[in-house]
């Protein structure tokens, strides 16, 4: 059974080794740069948010990497989904699915999130496809190159 475990001391070398296959790599950042990014938070829409990093697991084999954000006062999205990725011997498994649905159990469980924000590089078709099944509707918008996509919870 998958699991998403917090990136640490001891595992954040192991997640640095997932890749994407080639035809992918415009699509998300490397796990590296995400981890670095992790601990300085990112300022969005005038707004700083927290950035929390997880490996995806199944037992101790670490199959993919995600990270989210929070800022519970931002007056549209009080959680933004800002990486998901599958290493390239693990797609088409369901772990993508699992990751992003753990991260929406997750928000679903906090009161103070009422809508869940996500971006994607508009040719990503298997990322707009999965988002969609889950809920997620385009807004319309086109963020620094990429699709906004929103979910309202509450």
């Amino acid at each position: 059974m998958p699991e998403i475990r917090p990136v640490t001391k001891e595992n954040w070398e192991a997640l640095i080794g997932l890749k994407v296959r080639d035809d992918q790599k415009g699509f998300v950042a490397s796990n590296l740069y995400s981890i670095a990014h992790s601990q300085f938070g990112d300022e969005y829409e005038g707004h700083w948010w927290d950035l929390f990093p997880y490996g995806i697991y199944d037992g101790d084999q670490p199959v993919g990497f995600l990270m989210y954000a929070y800022k519970f006062d931002h007056p549209r999205h009080q959680a933004f989904i800002i990486r998901l990725m599958v290493d390239e011997n693990h797609q088409g498994k369901g772990y993508g699915r699992f990751g992003m649905k753990k991260m929406l159990e997750i928000f679903q469980a906090d009161d103070r999130i009422r809508t869940v924000g996500i971006s994607y590089e508009p040719e990503n078709e298997t990322a707009r496809k999965l988002y969609a099944s889950l809920g997620f509707i385009e807004t319309g918008e086109v963020d620094d190159g990429e699709t906004v996509a929103e979910l309202k919870l509450k």
